[in-house]
C-alpha cells in the first residue's frame, strides 16, 4: 500500500497534504495522538478518503480531541455524536473513541503523557504493539494499530525511499529509524 500511496497522493487535495505534511512524521503532542487513533478507528472498514474528509468535522465534534474533555463524556455528548452527520455515525466507533480516552488519562497517570507511554514500549514489532495496545486500549485490530503507529513515526513504512518525503522523515529520525540505527530489526507484519 505504502508504494501505491507515495505514488497516488501527491497532488490529490485530500490524500497529498496528509501524505506530504503528517503521515509518518514523528508526533508527541498528545491531542495529534490521539486525533491519529480516532482517525484510525474510524476508518476500519471505510476508505482513507471519507476519514480525511471528515477530519476537520471530527476535530471539531471532538473538541479539538481533547482527552480529558472527551474522557469526561456522558450519555448526553454521546448522543450528540451519534447524531453528527459530519463525522462516522458509528457506535462502537464512537463508544471506543470516548472509553479509549478514559484509558489514555489512566495512561498519562502513570507516564505522564500518551506520548511517553508509547515512548517507552518502543521499540517493538508490530505483532507486540497490537498486543499492547488491545491490553490497554479497545476497537485495537491489527490494521488500527500498525497505520496509527505507522503514522506517527514508530513502524516504517509511510514512504518509499524514492519518495520525496522521506527525505524529510530521515531528517527528523523517526523513531523507527532510530531503531533500526541501533540494531533493532523485528519489523514485521503480524
Amino acid at each position: 500500500m505504502t508504494l501505491s500511496y507515495c505514488l497516488a497522493a501527491p497532488g490529490h487535495p485530500w490524500h497529498g497534504p496528509y501524505h506530504e505534511q503528517d503521515y509518518g512524521f514523528p508526533v508527541e503532542c498528545d491531542r495529534i495522538l490521539f486525533e491519529r487513533l480516532v482517525l484510525e478507528i474510524n476508518q476500519a472498514g471505510l476508505s482513507w478518503l471519507t476519514v480525511l474528509k471528515k477530519r476537520a468535522a471530527f476535530r471539531q465534534a471532538f473538541e479539538d480531541f481533547d482527552i480529558d474533555r472527551v474522557a469526561g463524556y456522558g450519555e448526553v455528548e454521546r448522543l450528540r455524536l451519534l447524531g453528527d452527520a459530519g463525522i462516522i455515525r458509528n457506535r462502537r466507533k464512537v463508544d471506543a473513541v470516548i472509553e479509549n480516552a478514559r484509558r489514555l488519562v489512566a495512561l498519562r497517570a502513570e507516564f505522564g503523557s500518551f506520548a511517553a507511554w508509547i515512548a517507552h514500549h518502543h521499540p517493538r514489532d508490530k505483532r507486540a504493539w497490537v498486543t499492547l495496545f488491545r491490553q490497554h486500549l479497545t476497537f485495537m485490530g491489527g490494521e488500527v494499530v500498525g497505520e496509527f503507529l505507522m503514522s506517527i513515526g514508530y513502524l516504517p513504512g509511510a514512504h518509499h525511499r524514492e519518495c520525496p518525503v522521506f527525505a524529510r522523515l530521515e531528517a527528523l529520525q523517526p523513531p523507527w529509524m532510530t531503531a533500526v540505527a541501533a540494531g533493532f530489526t523485528r519489523y514485521e507484519e503480524a
